[in-house]
């Protein structure tokens, strides 16, 4: 990355010039319940409460289960619809970056594309790259089933990159969770599951801060720190099944995770000589509404700094690896100065921090 053991080196660092979001149709989540789920966990007298303890309003749904029930589709079947729904909104959030920076295609130089609710090859960084224009000498980058942490890692390997070349490069999270509605069952889990998770694309544009005419708000990657506890692997799981990919999710998550923010946040600022009191914007992704309150707790945030956060979980879902890029969106259209953190979890269990400044 930019950072080496010594501290943070002083070479070009690569700054987000553009971002942009899009989704596919929206639903409430009452709506979704009484037309669907209330049917599918009518054997379990407590899905309803756990429905409703999701903190989520309205998500959006490229599959949805009130006009059409999947759950009894096949691994193949929802890999054949992932491409078509998967390419088109992807290629959306992508020209909304791309116009928002003033970067065309044929300058990029490098596509990275992240998704972990879809498999196809071609995969869809081909397919985008096709459908944007993207120069065949691009170099490409596909970020898979890492889960709902990938974007900071994506993030990443573009500054990386952009900061190594000097070129503009394209990063893309694009997320299907409602290709996969699993059969019905009498396990809660699974009830929480499907109450959480929205469809969503979100992409940036990044460019060798310092451009010309390159917006004084914007925001260059100044940092990313990480945590694996393998010990806690099996905490978190996507599984690949003959009914598409099933999630499971231990109820000790949050605790695993507020067990090791502290120190990873801290770590992250210190080596850059911040404290938390001055990060002016925080992006945490909402796995759920009680990882939030976590997070806040260990870090001392308050209501008003996770706002952002629980915004989008009420209004989008948790949406896996576009989520914490769609906070980071909204900061930006809040006019958030800077610096912003940016916090992701996923399967590992691993936490990633990402400081932008």
């Amino acid at each position: 990355m930019i950072v080496h053991e010594a501290g943070v080196s002083e070479r070009l660092r690569a700054a987000i010039t553009g971002a942009a979001s899009a989704y596919p149709p929206g639903r409430a989540q009452d709506e979704l319940w009484d037309n669907f789920f209330a049917a599918h966990y009518s054997g379990h007298r407590w899905a309803h409460r756990v429905w409703r303890s999701a903190g989520v309003d309205q998500r959006h749904c490229a599959f949805d289960p009130t006009k059409e029930d999947l759950s009894s589709w096949s691994t193949r079947q929802r890999m054949d619809h992932y491409a078509e729904a998967a390419v088109p909104l992807a290629a959306e959030a992508a020209a909304g970056a791309l116009a928002e920076a003033g970067v065309v295609a044929s300058d990029l130089g490098l596509l990275v594309v992240a998704s972990c609710t879809g498999y196809v090859t071609p995969g869809v960084d081909i397919l985008l790259a096709g459908a944007l224009g993207v120069p065949p000498g691009a170099q490409r980058l596909l970020v898979g089933h890492m889960g709902c942490h990938a974007a900071i890692p994506g993030l990443s390997s573009a500054a990386d990159y952009v900061a190594g070349h000097g070129q503009p490069a394209l990063f893309v999270c694009v997320e299907l969770p409602s290709l996969h509605v699993q059969p019905a069952s009498t396990d809660l889990g699974q009830v929480t599951i499907h109450a959480l998770f929205g469809d969503a694309a979100a992409a940036v544009v990044l460019e060798p801060e310092g451009r010309p005419a390159q917006a004084a708000a914007s925001l260059a990657v100044a940092d990313v720190v990480a945590r694996t506890d393998a010990a806690t692997a099996g905490h978190l799981t996507w599984e690949i099944t003959d009914s598409g990919f099933r999630m499971g999710l231990d109820r000790r998550v949050p605790d695993v995770i507020g067990s090791q923010v502290t120190s990873l946040v801290d770590e992250l600022l210190a080596r850059n000589g911040l404290g938390r009191a001055e990060v002016a914007g925080w992006a945490v992704h909402p796995g759920g509404p009680r990882i939030v309150d976590v997070v806040g707790e260990r870090l001392g945030l308050t209501d008003e700094q996770l706002e952002p956060s629980r915004e989008v979980l009420a209004t989008r879902g948790n949406c896996s690896s576009t989520t914490v890029l769609l906070i980071l969106e909204e900061l930006r259209r809040r006019q958030c100065p800077g610096p912003v953190a940016l916090l992701a979890f996923g399967p590992g269990l691993t936490l990633y921090a990402c400081l932008l400044r």
